[in-house]
């Protein structure tokens, strides 16, 4: 990934959290298929490896994961909010009109060699995780337990454990920190206001990453 120094961010923790905030990963591999890509919603363990391991488990009926048997290096694109920034929205504009559009992002990329698991203990293990992290703080949160054992025992039967041990972490989060800050200000304004409903959240990252 090309990560001007504006816009690089090697911190383990940002990192983890950022990948915690938005699990739906992009997990891209290639081998003999050729190039594979898959969302795929990922629990983080911080505390395994040095950089962490990712696990995940796909359909038995999806060929990535044997494409990953035989060529086990892969890619996973973890995308956060992103929007585009209009020119009009910089000070800059009306000074001088040396300005043109661009588009602001935050990514984090996890690469690693996969292990492909096909354990049932192993993939009951993995399906609580992700089950507990997205139903805790619900009024009434849902739990494999809450479903007929013969019926889970035959979801598990129809799906493969996938573990990355993190070889490298990146991060780029582009937010206009390469502009001078009344433009990083217009771009938060800017942001605020748009229809989309995801100016909110992106412009708190214009004021988080370029000191708005």
């Amino acid at each position: 990934m090309y990560q001007p120094p504006h816009f690089r961010d090697d911190d383990l923790e940002t990192l983890h959290a950022f990948i915690g905030a938005h699990p739906l990963g992009m997990l891209i591999s290639g081998g003999e298929p050729g190039l594979l890509a898959n969302p795929i919603p990922f629990v983080l363990d911080t505390r395994a490896g040095e950089k962490g391991v990712l696990r995940c488990h796909v359909s038995r009926g999806n060929p990535q994961w044997q494409a990953l048997a035989d060529s086990p290096e892969a890619l996973v694109v973890f995308q956060g909010t992103n929007g585009y920034v209009t020119p009009s929205w910089y000070p800059a504009k009306a000074e001088h009109g040396k300005v043109v559009p661009t588009w602001n992002y935050a990514v984090v990329q996890a690469r690693g060699a996969v292990r492909v698991i096909e354990d049932t203990d192993w993939l009951l293990a993995n399906v609580n995780a992700l089950t507990a992290t997205h139903e805790q703080g619900r009024v009434a949160p849902w739990a494999t337990t809450d479903a007929p054992l013969d019926y889970i025992a035959a979801q598990l039967r129809g799906i493969v454990g996938l573990e990355i041990p993190i070889s490298a972490l990146t991060g780029k989060f582009k937010f206009s920190q390469n502009r001078a800050t009344s433009d990083r200000a217009g771009v938060a304004e800017g942001l605020a206001a748009e229809p989309n409903g995801t100016g909110l959240a992106h412009r708190d990252y214009v004021k988080a990453r370029g000191g708005v």
